[in-house]
């Protein structure tokens, strides 16, 4: 496997290869070959990511409150945001999964390569220092946070459809899954609200 394109991907060489390798590396594949797996570098870079990503806030968004910063940094520090990072830098061409994980799929699963951006993280951080780690982490998440700190305040649709129909005394209101479609990396929902039985608006959404 050609590590030093996904160190081209990333925008980082590692000093340590062995550091890198088991940053890739998911549990399906070390329980299969008895070695290591990233599964402790995600639990550092979970707290890597938290921490850059709250200095960051802190330092920059200064009209946000304490609670509005919670929610902007629980917006970015998820595993959406994760998944489009590893989509962002091909993440699924160079990670080490198992044989049982490969089986009837074409690509790692959102979950998984998520979790392998945060075992990057970690072992950048380890390879290097805090501030090579801030700049990979604010390079992938600025656009992400300065959107959500503009939308930190607004109430999402779902909210305001809800406050305006329970207005209505007797409102009875109904969200549904009606149907799932494509492949398990790019599901595709079809969502339903209904308001006393009646259906008010179906909606598509990829995730």
């Amino acid at each position: 496997m050609n590590l030093e394109k996904f160190e081209e991907n990333i925008g980082y060489t590692f000093t340590d290869k062995k550091l890198l390798k088991n940053a890739l590396t998911h549990t399906s594949y070390a329980n299969e070959q008895n070695v290591t797996s990233n599964e402790k570098l995600e639990f550092l870079g979970d707290a890597v990511l938290e921490f850059v990503t709250s200095d960051y806030l802190y330092k920059n968004y200064t009209h946000l409150k304490e609670g509005e910063m919670t929610k902007v940094r629980a917006s970015v520090v998820c595993e959406e945001s994760l998944y489009k990072i590893a989509i962002r830098h091909n993440f699924s061409d160079f990670l080490y999964l198992g044989k049982s994980e490969l089986s009837n799929r074409k690509q790692a699963r959102p979950a998984i390569l998520a979790d392998s951006v945060e075992a990057i993280i970690a072992a950048m951080y380890l390879d290097s220092d805090i501030e090579q780690v801030k700049d990979f982490i604010i390079d992938n998440l600025e656009e992400a946070i300065e959107i959500a700190s503009k939308n930190v305040g607004m109430k999402d649709y779902k909210t305001v459809l809800q406050e305006k129909l329970q207005a209505n005394k007797g409102a009875h209101i109904e969200y549904q899954i009606i149907k799932e479609s494509g492949p398990d990396h790019n599901k595709i929902f079809t969502a339903e609200v209904k308001l006393n039985g009646k259906t008010l608006a179906t909606r598509y959404r990829n995730f």
